[in-house]
């Protein structure tokens, strides 16, 4: 009788996806970053014959220039490509533990983890790979030259008007970022009671300076010569462990995406040293077996079943992911339908599972808070995906004084201890742990969708821990529940990590009849106090015709042409 009346719970009214304006269109072209001015400078790129890969480097250093929140050159991130002819492939540019840096080195003498070394100060910081990331995929798949692509960051850095959200945000960060000399003089306002007022002019000279060295040396821009210099000089002042050696010898690396299909289409997205393509192709294994469109969007039948897929996806990330170069990761086993069949078999579709209850799978084959996201497609059909991060908000919160940039504070991304939550909350284990020269575990899922042999969506978000279950949430919205780009990226989202052991869910986005199922199905639902992630993406509709949504949970924007 208990089971008929649970049941009968399930069909209760879910709740509505939110209102969405229509999607920005663009005949030829479009860009959708986190910033106006960083997609206004991809377009540019775009209209003076520029390709997708060329857009996307130039939006990358501007979002450095308008949105230091999280663009960086002081960080690191992935790019996913998918050219007009059907083939793809992925750019890794992920920052790396310095050669100094140690695997107990933030460990007291008891084995107690000291949580702000590896979150504020020069000894969270990680080797900066976007430079050499972006300049890498601007070689070989981009059609212009370093110059061309930096021209707009660098008349950028020269001075631009802040916007009402970045005058409030660095307003807000004003004691962190006083803790540093460079990041005090760059980002904090000389009046101290006012603080920065929307429209006021914000000149930056030298970043503009940097941008201008790596326009016109490439990577020994930045990786040698005065940059490289000025950063040296800033991890000796703070005690920080990045060395001239480490920045000649860093490099990114092309590797190929990892790639799976959900009903009729193609998924196309990050490898390792990323989980965010493995975790979410899981989670899209995992949810295949289900009818969802007939349970409803965001009813407490399908969030059930999205919680329990996220809880089984995520504690195989705990165990299995990390850098590729340094550990066996089972991608080919985690991916595999077969896989997702098993792990299937374990969920009760009535009662939740509790974590504590639920460990890591076994699968067979091996294989030898602050990120932004953007996406540009051009007149061709070229699509660029891609995630890039501080780590934090203004990462570290140091500048390097000369310089006139943030740098990561991407160190508190390995397992600090085997077990240990990060800033996010995530657990990692052996995997994850802290190697000279090795990439820390991401969550970054930059993703490009197909439908056949054409080209069908890109999407990617920031979030910390909460990037693969907002960018599965989108994919759904679109591929089962038919929503155009900015519907699927308006709606309202629920957020489970398996540790901790709670069903997160953003204000207004589940009814009152899905709490109270969920909670007497065993789960431990909370409303959170803020939004999650802010995605940015591209749709292809009828007749080529390119669709922008850009996130409304912050200043996104979609520009087309």
């Amino acid at each position: 009788m208990r089971r008929l009346a649970l049941l009968l719970l399930l069909v209760a009214v879910p709740a509505r996806a939110q209102v969405a304006p229509d999607p920005v269109r663009g005949d030829h072209g479009m860009v959708v970053s986190a910033h106006r001015l960083a997609s206004e400078v991809g377009v540019e790129i775009l209209k003076q014959g520029g390709n997708a890969v060329d857009a996307a480097v130039a939006v990358g250093f501007a979002l450095q220039v308008v949105y230091p929140t999280a663009g960086n050159i002081g960080g690191g991130g992935f790019m996913v490509i998918r050219k007009a002819d059907g083939t793809a492939t992925t750019f890794d540019y992920r920052e790396k533990a310095p050669a100094g840096a140690s695997r107990d080195m933030y460990l007291d003498s008891t084995g107690t983890p000291r949580t702000m070394e590896s979150l504020v100060d020069h000894r969270a910081a990680g080797v900066p790979g976007s430079v050499a990331g972006l300049l890498s995929a601007l070689s070989k798949y981009g059609t212009m030259t370093p110059r061309q692509v930096l021209a707009p960051a660098i008349r950028l850095a020269r001075g631009h008007r802040l916007t009402y959200r970045m005058a409030r945000t660095l307003n807000g960060e004003r004691t962190n970022l006083s803790q540093f000399p460079g990041s005090r003089r760059q980002y904090v306002a000389r009046d101290t009671v006012r603080g920065w007022q929307d429209g006021a002019l914000f000149r930056q000279p030298e970043l503009a300076a940097t941008l201008t060295r790596i326009a016109t040396s490439g990577r020994d821009g930045f990786y040698k010569g005065r940059t490289a210099a000025l950063i040296v000089a800033e991890m000796k002042r703070g005690g920080g462990l990045i060395t001239a050696q480490d920045l000649a010898d860093y490099k990114a690396v092309e590797r190929p995406p990892v790639t799976g299909m959900f009903r009729d289409v193609g998924v196309i997205s990050m490898g390792p040293p990323s989980s965010g393509g493995v975790i979410l192709i899981e989670m899209l294994n995992l949810l295949e077996g289900y009818p969802l469109r007939r349970m409803g969007w965001n009813s407490s039948a399908y969030v059930h079943r999205l919680t329990e897929s996220m809880r089984r996806a995520y504690a195989d990330r705990a165990e299995f992911l990390g850098d590729p170069d340094f550990v066996r990761v089972p991608t080919t086993g985690l991916t595999s339908k077969r896989y997702a069949d098993s792990l299937r078999r374990t969920i009760d579709t009535l009662r939740a599972t509790p974590s504590a209850r639920v460990d890591h799978g076994r699968p067979v084959a091996y294989e030898s808070p602050q990120t932004t996201h953007y996406s540009v497609v051009d007149r061709q059909g070229n699509a660029v995906s891609c995630t890039t991060t501080l780590n934090g908000g203004f990462g570290s919160y140091v500048t390097v004084e000369g310089a006139g940039f943030l740098l990561n504070n991407e160190m508190d991304d390995f397992s600090v201890k085997p077990g240990v939550p990060n800033m996010y909350g995530l657990i990692g284990r052996e995997a994850n742990a802290i190697t000279p020269g090795k990439r820390m575990l991401s969550s970054m899922t930059p993703t490009i969708l197909t439908r056949g042999d054409s080209l069908y969506m890109t999407v990617g978000t920031p979030g910390g821990s909460t990037i693969m279950t907002t960018v599965l949430q989108v994919v759904l919205n679109a591929v089962e529940f038919n929503m155009d780009v900015q519907q699927a990226i308006t709606s309202a989202r629920i957020h489970h990590q398996w540790l901790p052991d709670e069903l997160r869910y953003e204000p207004f986005g589940l009814s009152a009849d899905a709490v109270a199922n969920l909670s007497r199905m065993g789960h431990r639902v909370i409303e959170s106090r803020g939004y999650q992630g802010r995605a940015e993406g591209i749709m292809i509709g009828r007749g080529g015709v390119r669709l922008g949504g850009a996130d409304p949970r912050g200043e996104d924007t979609a520009v087309g042409y």
